[in-house]
């Protein structure tokens, strides 16, 4: 099969390669993947910013395809079905528990940028037939944190949600959040993206770029009372801004990194609000089967900003690192 191999920390050491289709073991499943998404989380790992992986090895934790193959004992899965693998491949319900971190596509195991991959039966969910192969590959990682962020802070008709940016997590978080009938701002640097987001639901853009205090315009928005929900998707150029953008009992559910990781806040917004700081970690295989369900339920759609050749995924990976996206980006595989 081909597949790529990253040999250093850095997009330039992507090179594709040929390798032995692997087989199922015990428990295991072969799928056949047709295509892969990148997260934040993929950049990361290839420029050697996250994790301990392994040299040479296959990146890009989320793709989508369909059985190829089964290995002894397997009973959920047929030749034919198709599938989308969770990113966290031990984690299948329940808390997280440490020796989930040792078994992680795309970073201690072999990711979607391949032919084919061998998973857990387990950690397979089925993709709703409404979805193409491009829209599945989008929702382990992005849809399950997104969905994650819903449940944790109660979203319900009359909340109010504050999403930071427009990417994949984001977006899947505005569609979330208006189907559960609550209000959404958004907030971007880039005024074609505000557009855009309004056009797939948002009630309010602010761009922080010409309006930094974007945490008091919330505030304005809301007459003062902020938001149910912040989803702190920058870290430490946006942390306390999103404590006082955050309602009395509201949730501030972090997800990224990419403003820095050292954090130097105020604990008073914390203690006088009674707000809950949830981080998260992607989530679980039932988590993911929640959210793929959800959006069954409720016809929505991934939002994909671009699809990239097999063979272009090095551009790929540079249209993210350049964040001029908005939604996800696929890879098509076959």
């Amino acid at each position: 099969m081909q597949a790529y191999h990253l040999t250093a920390p850095s997009i330039d050491s992507l090179s594709l390669v040929d390798l032995p289709t692997p087989r199922p073991g015990p428990g295991e499943v072969l799928v056949r993947l047709r295509a892969a998404s990148l997260n934040y989380l993929d950049l990361a790992v290839a420029r050697g910013e996250f994790g301990n992986r392994p040299d040479p090895y296959i990146p890009v934790a989320d793709g989508a395809g369909d059985v190829a193959g089964v290995g002894p004992g397997v009973t959920r899965w047929q030749v034919g079905d198709r599938v989308v693998p969770g990113m966290m491949q031990a984690w299948h319900d329940g808390p997280i528990r440490a020796e989930y971190h040792e078994h992680l596509r795309g970073v201690t195991l072999p990711g979607s940028l391949a032919g084919f991959a061998v998973v857990s039966e387990a950690s397979l969910v089925r993709i709703p037939d409404a979805l193409s192969y491009r829209e599945a590959a989008t929702l382990p990682v992005a849809a399950t944190t997104a969905w994650n962020a819903i449940v944790a802070a109660n979203v319900h008709p009359g909340s109010t949600v504050v999403l930071l940016g427009t990417g994949g997590v984001s977006l899947f978080a505005l569609q979330y959040a208006k189907a559960a009938g609550a209000r959404v701002l958004v907030t971007s640097s880039s005024d074609a993206k505000l557009e855009r987001a309004r056009l797939l639901g948002a009630d309010e853009i602010i761009n922080y770029r010409t309006t930094p205090a974007w945490d008091d315009v919330v505030l304005e928005m809301t007459s003062g009372a902020g938001a149910d929900l912040v989803l702190e998707s920058v870290g430490a150029a946006t942390f306390p801004r999103s404590l006082n953008a955050a309602a009395l009992a509201g949730t501030v559910f972090v997800i990224g990194f990419v403003g820095g990781g050292q954090l130097d806040i105020p604990v008073a917004p914390i203690m006088l609000k009674t707000l809950s700081v949830v981080g998260n970690n992607t989530g679980s295989t039932a988590d993911l089967e929640r959210a793929v369900r959800a959006i069954a339920m409720n016809g929505l759609h991934p939002v994909i900003d671009e699809v990239f050749a097999f063979e272009d995924a090095a551009k790929a990976f540079r249209h993210l690192e350049n964040a001029g996206h908005v939604g996800k980006i696929v890879i098509d595989i076959a």
